[in-house]
């Protein structure tokens, strides 16, 4: 059981004044591995962020084709910046959806429900969990497990999930991305909003959304949140328990000094985050273990320099280590068939 939604597409990604790449993590996931549904963005005097895409009015993105207007920034929280409200009545006015991943609900804010009411579109919640999900039982299910792990938030786990389903599915391994984030649920078109359960069911969303499988199937199942996370740490531990992965993948950014928005708290060690995923992890299923480290090296211009960092994480990790979106996830699948 999990939650299972259909949008319209094309989209209008939307990006207000946004100057952090990392709030705009659900546009970029979105254009990165949904880009024929991403038609333009639409953005507000000092935003900085660029996917690319043509910026366009909603009129003008309407006469192109879109039917929906995605929130494609998250800030911190969740919360719908109030300051967007009057753009999202415009943009309902002129006939969009409006879809977004956010903990504010969009039909809690009357204005934007009756708008929507009289202009016959659709306010898509997507972070809102399915009813009566039960309590985890920790009994060992069928089937196999890969489960992206973080050494912060917003640093990868998404990504590696995809990249590794894809490589895997080429391979011809019977696989399914299981979505855990907003993202990922709008690029799958189902998944848990897990950060949105109930902190006692979250272990019990993880058994629903990765259930009992054939022996020979696998599924990747992407991460959130980190256990480092002063803040989400609860949600990645839930995960943890509640997969019962046989396969952790560790996700990292080189350029992190502390964890992002919490400048009292160092990035971890890389090894040290390994090993207490592992001790988390261990609970559900002993015979848990790393099977690579996907790294994001977008910021390391040298590629020389590039290749000797991740040659050293290999070293001391004794795993492989790669960028999944220059380098690509085969070797972290020759180790996964070692499982």
């Amino acid at each position: 059981m999990s939650l299972n939604i259909t949008l319209s597409p094309p989209y209008l990604i939307y990006l207000g004044n946004t100057q952090d790449k990392a709030i705009a993590k659900t546009a970029y996931g979105l254009v990165e591995w949904a880009p024929e549904k991403c038609i333009g963005q639409f953005r507000t005097s000092g935003c900085t962020v660029d996917l690319g895409l043509p910026d366009l009015t909603f009129d003008q993105s309407i006469a192109m084709g879109a039917k929906s207007l995605v929130l494609g920034c998250a800030p911190a929280g969740g919360r719908l910046d109030p300051s967007w409200i009057a753009q999202l009545l415009q943009a309902i006015e002129a006939g969009l959806d409006i879809v977004s991943g956010l903990h504010t609900r969009l039909r809690d804010i009357p204005v934007l429900l009756s708008a929507a009411e009289q202009n016959n579109v659709r306010l898509i919640d997507i972070r809102i969990p399915p009813k009566d999900i039960p309590i985890a039982k920790g009994v060992k299910r069928s089937g196999k497990r890969l489960l992206t792990v973080g050494t912060d938030c917003a640093i990868g786990k998404k990504y590696a999930a995809l990249a590794i389903t894809k490589a895997l599915q080429q391979r011809g391994v019977l696989c399914d991305f299981r979505a855990t984030g907003q993202t990922g649920i709008m690029i799958a078109g189902e998944g848990m909003p897990i950060d949105a359960v109930i902190s006692d069911f979250v272990a019990g969303a993880a058994e629903l959304v990765s259930p009992a499988s054939p022996d020979d199937h696998w599924d990747v199942i992407e991460g959130q949140g980190s256990l480092f996370h002063p803040a989400y740490a609860g949600v990645s531990l839930g995960l943890l328990n509640g997969s019962q992965p046989d396969a952790l993948v560790l996700c990292h950014d080189p350029t992190r000094n502390h964890i992002i928005s919490y400048k009292d708290f160092p990035a971890p060690d890389i090894l040290d985050c390994m090993n207490r995923n592992l001790a988390a992890a261990s609970l559900t299923n002993p015979s848990v273990r790393f099977v690579g480290v996907c790294v994001n090296t977008s910021a390391i211009e040298d590629e020389d320099q590039r290749r000797k960092y991740l040659d050293q994480l290999q070293d001391m990790s004794g795993l492989p280590c790669v960028d999944p979106l220059k380098d690509g996830v085969e070797a972290i699948l020759d180790e996964l068939e070692n499982q």
